[in-house]
């Protein structure tokens, strides 16, 4: 089942043209790599999905629910939570503050075990659970900003450069922790410049280059082109 489809997405910054023609398709289950580099339109492709920033042209559907005009309190409401580049935190606020602050839209019972849920993947954000989140290290930082995400029970999770400026060890940590989420049951759309790790537990993947798809396949497929091995892979 197709859980997001972009079509025809045309988006502007001002008379800046940075997304063109824009189309990409996630399904129930996986975990799709959007691959690019600097200023290729990444990061602006996830805030249309947010309903951060408004199409000129195109569509955005969620579960064949129209997205395109709905404002990012409701994308959040109908299942869709996004992990911004840099983390956005609250500095001021506890660990357990900004955990909470994920599940401010929900009024189920459930909030306390997904707390658990969010502990028993990055144990280190129980430890710090009363730690001012501004204190925190980058790694833990970006273990908070996923797991504040994850307490708004989203279906799709949009994820933006969860390496950026970490320690390897601590990228591998991450992203075994991303393919844990994404078996336990979330679809994942990852934004990531470092593509080996992101195809390494992608599914599927797309490239974007100044603003268009250029390639698409399986994440094998992928990690086998020439010119993304090239392009991407340092080869």
């Amino acid at each position: 089942m197709v859980v997001l489809a972009l079509d025809g997405l045309e988006v502007y910054y001002g008379e800046i043209h940075a997304l063109k023609r824009v189309a990409l398709e996630v399904q129930s289950g996986e975990i799709v790599a959007l691959l690019g580099n600097n200023g290729a339109g990444k990061t602006t492709t996830l805030k249309t999905i947010s309903g951060l920033l408004a199409p000129r042209q195109g569509t955005v559907s969620f579960e064949t629910r129209p997205l395109t005009g709905v404002p990012p309190h409701e994308v959040v409401a109908r299942g869709i939570a996004h992990v911004p580049e840099g983390r956005r935190i609250f500095n001021r606020l506890t660990v357990r503050e900004n955990l909470l602050m994920g599940a401010y839209l929900r009024r189920d019972a459930g909030i306390a075990d997904d707390l658990e849920r969010v502990f028993a993947l990055f144990p280190r954000l129980q430890e710090r659970i009363t730690q001012v989140a501004g204190t925190l290290s980058g790694g833990e930082q970006q273990m908070l900003a996923i797991g504040r995400a994850l307490m708004a029970r989203p279906r799709l999770l949009l994820l933006d450069e969860p390496s950026m400026g970490l320690a390897p060890v601590l990228v591998e940590q991450i992203f075994a922790t991303i393919a844990e989420v994404n078996r336990q049951g979330t679809t994942i759309l990852l934004v990531e410049q470092n593509a080996a790790m992101a195809l390494s537990i992608a599914h599927r993947g797309y490239v974007l280059e100044t603003g268009t798809v250029v390639l698409s396949g399986t994440a094998a497929a992928l990690g086998e082109n020439a010119e993304v091995r090239r392009a991407y892979l340092g080869e």
